[in-house]
């Protein structure tokens, strides 16, 4: 029996209850949070503090937008280093991932290490690992390599390597590097799921017509297993955009940088941080729909 057909319920109830069913479906939580928005947003117009705030923390000099003059720093540098970060993931994900699924004994060690270590330690110290030992490491190592190219009589080459120091590498490239490993380890867990999503069958149907290894997985099975993980890897990089504020901690002038410059010399930490919040809050409400709507998409493609 339905609220309809109840005959404990009056009729005045029985015609409300379509819209009262319409309004119990629609998304408050998302009217809320625009609501929300729409208050930050009149308080950025109309309240000088909150004004000043958001454009310190921004980045941006208004009048200097207004030339297209944009400086990189405040949301550009978090965008910056989501960005770059991101696609290193990606490549150091797609190496490590067939990795994961390879036959190679010693490909396969390798990159189960590399997953098994980089998952197990928290972010903020494996920034700072990366940072002050990883990079020193490397220079270190690409010095010796520039000093034994010119043993070899490689002067213009060799001398460029051996001249690099660690302060070639800035504290932003260093972030880059480090949020890359860091969610690589996280990419190739879903490009190996990917992988082993699409039927065993399709390699071997590959293999039997005479493809290699290599031409079936870069032919058959890589292109439907990216389809397939589109959606996580989106949700990846919404992740990444919100640890990109722990690059903060290395002096780069992000939105969570510029922040805590702003909070501590105005000590308007209200102002502050209801904006950095708004700021996280709309770039990754964005992006989750966006998301979302390429599930929707990709739901509806496989279903025709």
């Amino acid at each position: 029996m339905t609220a309809y057909d109840d005959p404990n319920i009056g009729p005045g109830r029985s015609r409300l209850a379509p819209a009262l069913d319409r309004l119990a479906d629609l998304p408050w939580w998302l009217l809320v949070t625009i609501g929300l928005g729409v208050y930050v947003v009149i308080g950025i117009m109309t309240n000088e503090t909150t004004n000043q705030a958001f454009w310190f923390i921004v980045g941006q000099d208004p009048e200097a937008l207004k030339m297209w003059e944009i400086a990189r720093e405040g949301l550009v540098m978090t965008l910056y280093v989501t960005f770059l970060a991101y696609l290193l993931a990606l490549l150091l994900g797609m190496i490590i991932g067939l990795g994961r699924v390879s036959e190679n004994r010693l490909y396969y060690n390798l990159a189960t290490f590399y997953v098994e270590i980089v998952r197990g330690i928290p972010m903020l110290v494996l920034l700072m690992a990366i940072a002050f030992v990883g990079v020193p490491a490397i220079v270190g190592g690409i010095n010796n390599l520039g000093e034994w190219l010119v043993g070899l009589g490689l002067e213009s080459i060799g001398g460029t390597l051996a001249g690099l120091t660690t302060r070639n590498i800035s504290n932003t490239g260093r972030v880059i590097i480090g949020l890359g490993v860091a969610y690589g380890a996280f990419s190739a867990e879903i490009f190996r799921a990917g992988i082993q999503s699409v039927e065993r069958g399709q390699m071997e149907a590959a293999r039997a017509l005479g493809m290699s290894y290599f031409q079936a997985m870069r032919l058959i099975i890589l292109p439907q297993a990216i389809r397939r993980v589109l959606p996580a890897l989106g949700n990846d990089f919404v992740a990444m955009l919100k640890d990109s504020s722990l690059v903060s901690v290395l002096g780069v002038r992000d939105i969570t940088q510029l922040n805590k410059l702003y909070t501590a010399s105005t000590f308007n930490f209200v102002q502050g941080y209801t904006v950095l919040t708004f700021l996280y809050l709309t770039m990754t409400i964005l992006l989750t729909r966006l998301v979302r709507w390429m599930e929707a998409r990709m739901r509806r493609s496989q279903a025709t």
